[in-house]
């Protein structure tokens, strides 16, 4: 395993770059030591939006104040972190809330990727049938 992608603290008013770290699911670097003494000198934990994760080569979506730690990868879980920083169109994402409604697995990752895509979480409670407070609090 090399440093193949970069977490980082998405600094306040900053657009959303990259993906949250919550919608890439379960990744091994994120259980270490060193990730999570990271997040807690920041002061924030693992499920924020603002800790953020890009594939290697990315660094220059990353702004120049946000706090970065090169993370590890299997091959697995960078293809996983290179499909969630994708740009995805509002239909697709969209259509992924209406199939939800047949499901429950992994709920929180799913409202995670729509709201980081930009969809409001009105639309999403209207599309999965989750309560809005569920959503907000997710």
């Amino acid at each position: 395993m090399a440093d193949d992608a970069l977490l980082f603290v998405l600094p306040e008013r900053h657009p959303r770059l990259g993906a949250a770290l919550a919608t890439v699911g379960e990744l091994e670097c994120a259980e270490t030591p060193a990730v999570l003494g990271w997040l807690s000198a920041h002061g924030v934990p693992a499920s924020s939006e603002c800790v953020r994760i890009v594939p290697s080569g990315a660094e220059v979506l990353i702004p120049d104040d946000a706090e970065r730690l090169p993370v590890p990868l299997s091959e697995e879980e960078t293809v996983r972190v290179e499909q969630a920083c994708a740009p995805r169109s509002v239909t697709d994402m969209e259509s992924e809330l209406l199939s939800f409604r047949d499901t429950t697995q992994d709920w929180r990752s799913l409202v995670h990727r729509a709201l980081t895509s930009g969809i409001p979480a009105q639309r999403i409670a209207q599309l999965t049938g989750l309560d809005p407070q569920d959503i907000i609090q997710g």
